[in-house]
């Protein structure tokens, strides 16, 4: 069985349907203190699979956690959590003192409540497998870069896929190797969480038609820089290409307003620019593990 909440209706819908499996919506009422009460099926399969995108992780982290425990108690005895945003990657390290790494703790919680963990894209940089994030589980990262990939071949045919920054890189690599597209990286210095500069690489901008591609959209400021830098440079065309469509506050009218043309994401994160579907990813490495 699938077990989804109402927020992602949509995705889930999809996902049961491509793993033929019964889908089933986690109830939930939020008392006027802001506690939650939830309500699962009363008999759950000993395989269960959780979905639960972490965007705004804050909100959802307690309420997933309740949910993994209580599917325990109703007869689930293998947890799945299929988490297409994971929250909490990027702090893998301390980088002054006292900072708390907040990807190893948030893993120990996940394993401590699921048995497998199935992602797409994390931000993952100074570990080698997602297995490391979530101890003595079972970890599995996908990529929806060949995707964006192949859509953007459909819709620039001689696109020049362009990484933001050089953390992006090895999704732009992915997503130009799989559709034999150009591509180069980009040089980022941050200054601050909507404070960047992007540098543009050597490649020649000049009349191409640019497409960046990155895994998450947040801020939008390393997009936007990256776009004024290569319509400056005289690029043709700007589009925008990500997995993770987050777009915090004005976002995406700010990477739309620094003449970006086309913004296309997957839909790991419900937004309007969703252009491409994770759903067979996902079943297939679902399946796979079966």
């Amino acid at each position: 069985m699938l077990l989804a909440f109402e927020d992602e209706a949509d995705l889930a819908q999809g996902l049961a349907s491509a793993l033929g499996q019964p889908l089933a919506l986690v109830r939930r009422h939020r008392f006027p203190d802001g506690e939650t009460r939830l309500r699962l099926p009363p008999d759950l399969p000993e395989r269960t699979i959780v979905l639960r995108g972490l965007q705004d992780p804050d909100a959802k982290l307690a309420v997933l956690l309740l949910a993994a425990a209580g599917a325990r108690e109703l007869g689930a005895r293998h947890l799945t959590l299929v988490s297409p945003y994971l929250a909490y990657m990027r702090q893998d390290m301390a980088f002054t003192p006292g900072e708390v790494v907040s990807q190893r703790h948030l893993g120990r919680l996940l394993a401590a409540a699921f048995d497998t963990l199935v992602t797409v894209d994390p931000h993952l940089h100074r570990v080698a497998t997602l297995d490391e994030v979530v101890p003595g589980r079972r970890g599995l990262a996908l990529s929806a870069a060949p995707l964006l990939g192949a859509h953007v071949a459909r819709q620039v045919p001689d696109a020049l896929l362009l990484a933001p920054d050089e953390e992006a890189g090895q999704w732009v690599r992915a997503a130009a190797t799989a559709h034999g597209l150009d591509h180069a990286v980009c040089r980022k210095q941050r200054h601050g969480d909507r404070e960047v500069d992007v540098a543009l690489p050597d490649a020649d901008v000049r009349g191409r038609a640019v497409v960046l591609l990155d895994d998450v959209a947040s801020t939008g400021r390393t997009l936007i820089a990256a776009a004024q830098g290569a319509l400056a440079h005289g690029a043709a065309t700007v589009d925008v290409a990500v997995s993770h469509a987050l777009f915090v506050g004005d976002a995406y009218a700010a990477v739309r307003a620094a003449g970006v043309r086309h913004i296309w994401s997957s839909d790991c994160v419900p937004h309007a620019s969703n252009a491409v579907s994770v759903v067979p990813l996902i079943a297939a490495a679902l399946r796979g593990l079966a």
